[in-house]
């Protein structure tokens, strides 16, 4: 593991404070799997529909020894129809190393609302969102055993039971609700020339990216990709701030109490939060990166991903204020405290990607304990279905091969769900499909780590009823069990 302490030490707590102590320690890499890009999942449907989008975030459900895999809003950015979805998956785990294998699905369940489903596609009409749904984040209450989504359009955070139904939906707080002058438009954009413009609100595509939930199930963290257009955002060159938005939710009432200051360790090449998971009622660890690496578009060099600590003990609520593009907080405000580097995301790398980073890490899960005491700590990549579009909004499957130096400036695109009519990336001559060629796959780094007072979700009452009327079994057999 390659360690880039001094310099985060030098850009990324001139406006925060450090962390005196972190709870988490000897993060190390153990090993990789990438998973074909033409992977389908369990519903039914077109291969085109069914091929799965990893992982726009990852949760270790620990009472039930769960792992959970979220698409987001499909292929074609909002532009196609997509039955939102996500995947309960199983790993081998190696007790002792915490190495991963033999990664397999096993139930694909899709969100709905009153027997209908919840689209990926953009909202039809701009001031209503209707059934449009992008999420990125998910989590498991560890009391009622429902599952918190956070969505990107609204932004918002949607509660389901385990069949995907959805049975509420938190109130948005009015500062996140992106808006123009003529009031709310959930399809409108911010730069400059932008018709109609964002005046406030969450910025297009930068909603709520990432979700954590505390181990109590009391409340739920949810983080804005981005600051808002009104957080130190330039219209003019589309620059935004430094600093984004951790919002606190009481579970129960579904309101937003809390938001709190995050100081990103820049803001240039589309550095955004990506993921949250909960150390206890105030620590987190939180996935920051940019957008280089491989993936569909992407420049490949300079990848940077990182795993951060962070601490909202003494942060300030900054519900009521708008945050500067970089500096210290106005009025002596504090924000959230952060940590140097935990895990550098791109210091360790895959042969089956060319020993190259994937541009976008958005998973992070914290999963069982090791037979040494240490947390197992899983990571994975968004391969956003390997999939581009045309101007016209027409849609194409991006084939890599990997090798390559520049996978992507090499890649050939061929008409969705075919093999043929293909051409390639760089020139658009016509080009022809080979054994090296491949979707893009989804990645999925393993890591293990010393996490002090890490405090594991409580499980919800039913499975205290088991684990008692298993514990009361055990007791049975050993009465007769003979001497």
């Amino acid at each position: 593991m390659f360690f880039r302490t001094a310099l985060f030490a030098l850009t990324t707590l001139a406006g925060a404070s450090a962390i005196a102590a972190t709870s988490v320690s000897n993060a190390s890499f153990v090993n990789g799997l990438a998973i074909p890009g033409s992977l389908l999942d369990l519903s039914t449907g077109s291969d085109f529909d069914r091929r799965v989008g990893f992982f726009s975030d990852i949760y270790f459900d620990r009472a039930r020894n769960e792992w959970w895999g979220l698409s987001d809003r499909g292929p074609g950015g909002g532009v196609l129809p997509y039955e939102t979805r996500v995947q309960r998956f199983t790993l081998d785990i190696n007790p002792t190393s915490g190495a991963i294998s033999n990664f397999k699905i096993v139930q694909t369940v899709k969100f709905t609302e009153a027997g209908v489903a919840l689209n990926g596609q953009a909202p039809a009409i701009a001031n209503t969102l209707g059934k449009s749904f992008d999420p990125e984040g998910i989590v498991v209450n560890p009391v009622t055993g429902n599952l918190l989504v956070s969505d990107e359009y609204g932004p918002s955070v949607y509660e389901f039971n385990r069949n995907g139904e959805l049975l509420r939906k938190f109130t948005t707080p009015t500062n996140l609700v992106p808006r123009t002058a003529a009031g709310t438009d959930y399809n409108a954009l911010a730069p400059n020339g932008s018709s109609p413009q964002l005046v406030a609100g969450r910025e297009g595509n930068r909603g709520l990216e990432a979700l954590a939930i505390t181990p109590d199930g009391r409340y739920a963290f949810a983080v804005l990709q981005n600051g808002l257009v009104t957080d130190g955002y330039n219209p003019a060159n589309g620059n935004r701030s430094q600093y984004t938005r951790i919002v606190k939710y009481d579970i129960q009432t579904g309101e937003a109490v809390g938001q709190y200051a995050y100081q990103l360790a820049s803001s240039g090449q589309g550095r955004g939060i990506s993921a949250l998971v909960a150390i206890d009622a105030n620590r987190f660890l939180i996935l920051e990166r940019n957008n280089r690496g491989i993936g569909v578009g992407a420049t490949l060099n300079a990848a940077d991903k990182n795993v951060f600590e962070v601490d909202l003990s003494n942060a300030s609520d900054v519900s009521s204020i708008q945050l500067p593009a970089s500096g210290a907080l106005p009025g002596g405000l504090v924000a959230a405290s952060k940590s140097s580097q935990i895990i550098d995301l791109d210091a360790n790398t895959l042969a089956a990607l060319g020993n190259k980073s994937p541009e976008k890490w958005e998973g992070l899960a914290i999963g069982p304990q090791l037979a040494n005491g240490k947390y197992l700590v899983l990571a994975g990549t968004d391969n956003d279905y390997s999939v581009t579009q045309n101007g016209s909004n027409t849609q194409f499957d991006v084939y890599f091969r990997m090798t390559d130096s520049d996978p992507f400036a090499s890649s050939i695109q061929c008409p969705v769900g075919q093999i043929t009519g293909c051409f390639s990336t760089a020139t658009s001559a016509s080009a022809s499909l080979s054994a090296e060629y491949q979707l893009l796959p989804g990645v999925l780094h393993v890591y293990t780590a010393e996490i002090a007072g890490y405090i594991t979700p409580v499980p919800e009452p039913g499975t205290y009823a088991l684990l008692a009327a298993g514990l009361g079994t055990l007791a049975l057999l050993r009465r007769r069990r003979p001497d």
